[in-house]
């Protein structure tokens, strides 16, 4: 009984350990800084209970299963010598993780509110579904091209820091000739894509490739497809800001 216990103390000590520095920096803003008491302190401290509690069962849950499991079907695809089998694997992962981001989606509704409320769309809830749709298919279509890329990289040996900086520089130069209205939401769409189901699966992919792959270094090959994912859903957006 003693011994389960400590189990569950220290299986939950991570994510509080974790999330301690969140919570000092809001207690002090909270307590000395605005000098008011904590509205619905029950609530708060039930809130912070269960965020504990979920985010220790996600973090097992990654190790247990997304980790393991994108490793193993990538170390499958490159052994099965297909690389046709292995880059659609990828656009398809890329693709399918990405349209369910629960950031995503919030993200692209709240841009077709705001899009209709300045009256670049028409405000209408067909038009603004219809933005918000088309919106996150851009998103997600991006982050399965960027994982193609990413993969073929990985099987290639190229250096990283070439593309990515020629990435940017596209990103520049399509600032500059974009709609203002959709720069904030490029910028912002790559980093809602790497997010809670997305990086996992993309990081393991990478991983279990290159440990695969002859030649290939895990430490220096497997990682840069978070990279990617987060680069190339600005470019589409930039266009699809210029297209729209």
């Amino acid at each position: 009984m003693m011994t389960s216990l400590r189990h569950l103390v220290l299986f939950f000590s991570g994510s509080l350990r974790d999330l301690m520095p969140v919570i000092l920096v809001i207690a002090f803003f909270q307590l000395f800084v605005l000098r008011q008491p904590f509205p619905n302190l029950a609530e708060v401290l039930t809130g912070l209970v269960l965020v504990v509690i979920g985010l220790s069962f996600f973090i097992r849950g990654l190790n247990l299963g997304l980790f393991p499991l994108g490793e193993a079907m990538a170390e499958a695809f490159a052994r099965k010598g297909s690389l046709t089998a292995l880059l659609g694997f990828s656009f398809c992962l890329g693709f399918g993780t990405t349209v369910a981001e629960p950031a995503l989606i919030a993200v692209v509704a709240e841009a077709a509110q705001v899009a209709g409320s300045a009256g670049h769309i028409d405000d209408t809830p067909e038009a603004l579904k219809s933005y918000a749709f088309n919106l996150r298919m851009t998103v997600a279509l991006s982050v399965g091209v960027a994982l193609v890329l990413g993969v073929f990289r990985i099987l290639k040996g190229w250096p990283i820091h070439y593309l990515i900086v020629g990435g940017y520089g596209l990103v520049v130069v399509l600032t500059t000739v974009a709609p203002p209205e959709i720069v904030g939401i490029a910028y912002d769409s790559g980093g809602v894509t790497t997010s809670t189901i997305t990086v996992p699966l993309v990081t393991a992919l990478g991983v279990g490739l290159a440990s695969t792959i002859r030649g290939r270094n895990p430490m220096v090959d497997g990682f840069g497809l978070i990279a990617f994912a987060s680069l190339m859903p600005m470019i589409f957006v930039l266009v699809f800001g210029m297209v729209v």
